[in-house]
């Protein structure tokens, strides 16, 4: 008798935590007749425990949407735990969304019934049909504007080409000295509006890359390839190269990027390289679970991050007075990396070097 005092209890207590649960939670026995209930399955369905319990059986609850259910419900009734997705007409006629659970009960190796959970994820669904659509939208607007970057930038660089010929036809000899002062002016002005063409032009290059598939590339071969590319200014400066990079390590990657990631940060540290000193660049690799790391460490000018660092990768920005320097190859790299699901960092200090450290997804 106190067995089935406490049995009685238990089944209170499970059923006051149950109603207090938004997800529907029922129970049906093998011969599909509901034994279980809770508040949230009630509402949902618009019946009553009176309806319900030992009453209601399976097929009649479900109606035109058993059929769809059918084959869960085998799996179930085969001790087979079943998750599915389900539109469910509520009585009102609101169609809902719902993610259904099966849960086989066995009691010594044979089914006795399964409990039914369904959580109404009808929000979600309408949220993510929206997210959806949004991206849809956004990739079309990318799209756009990218059509556009390429047709300014050609546009921009035949205007820009034309306006320098035809200057380069003038001669400032030719004029007195009020016009050739103007005309030096325009040939300033024309220098400066090519260079910012060719600029927005090398940017909607690498973006246009990007779409490129990625293939496997060994690094330490394009690390050479780089090299061999800048052997002129590196033994023009006299710089040591020394190369720590395992033979072995091999990225699939976009290798466009790839080759101007190494060629803008070796460049780099030729171009800011110390003039006490020769240069000398250590190039290091190393590995972790998720990425493939490679050190380009530098001894050259440095750079003050604490004066620097939050600029240091946005357009236009240089930190040297180099006049050579355009502000845009840290931008390109670190647009490139961001693309690749890598990440960059910086260590530095002025007058002792520079190590810029790639990290590549693998």
């Amino acid at each position: 008798m106190q067995e089935d005092l406490n049995r009685k209890r238990t089944e209170i207590f499970a059923t006051k935590v149950t109603n207090h649960i938004d997800a529907m939670i029922a129970y049906w026995d093998k011969n599909l007749v509901c034994r279980f209930a809770n508040a949230s399955f009630l509402k949902w369905f618009g019946k009553s425990q009176e309806d319900m319990i030992d009453k209601m059986t399976l097929p009649d609850l479900l109606g035109p949407l058993y059929a769809k259910n059918f084959p869960y419900i085998q799996g179930a009734l085969r001790g087979e735990t079943q998750l599915f997705e389900r539109e469910i007409t509520l009585p009102t006629g609101e169609v809902r969304c719902s993610l259904a659970g099966y849960f086989p009960d066995i009691e010594d190796g044979k089914v006795l019934g399964f409990c039914a959970h369904v959580a109404d994820v009808h929000k979600l669904k309408v949220l993510e049909k929206e997210l959806i659509k949004s991206n849809e939208v956004i990739t079309a607007q990318n799209n756009q504007l990218k059509n556009f970057a390429n047709v300014v930038s050609h546009n921009l660089r035949s205007y820009s080409g034309n306006l320098d010929s035809l200057l380069q036809m003038l001669n400032p000899n030719d004029f007195d000295d009020e016009k050739a002062v103007i005309l030096n002016y325009l040939g300033d002005l024309s220098k400066s509006f090519t260079a910012t063409v060719n600029h927005l032009t090398e940017i909607v290059r690498t973006q246009n890359q990007q779409e490129k598939n990625h293939i496997p590339c060994n690094l330490l071969q394009f690390i050479n390839q780089t090299v061999a590319l800048l052997r002129l200014e590196i033994d023009a400066c006299k710089a040591t190269i020394q190369m720590n990079v395992d033979s072995g390590l091999s990225l699939i990657t976009n290798p466009a990027y790839l080759e101007s990631i190494l060629l803008n940060l070796l460049t780099n540290a030729l171009k800011y390289r110390h003039s006490s000193r020769q240069p000398l660049i250590t190039l290091q690799s190393s590995e972790t679970e998720q990425y493939i790391a490679l050190d380009i460490r530098d001894n050259g000018l440095g750079i003050d991050l604490q004066r620097h660092g939050n600029s240091l990768f946005g357009l236009h920005q240089a930190f040297h007075g180099n006049t050579d320097a355009n502000g845009i190859g840290l931008y390109i790299t670190k647009y490139q990396v961001d693309s690749l699901d890598g990440f960059i960092e910086v260590e530095s200090e002025v007058d002792v070097g520079t190590t810029f450290r790639v990290s590549f997804k693998k």
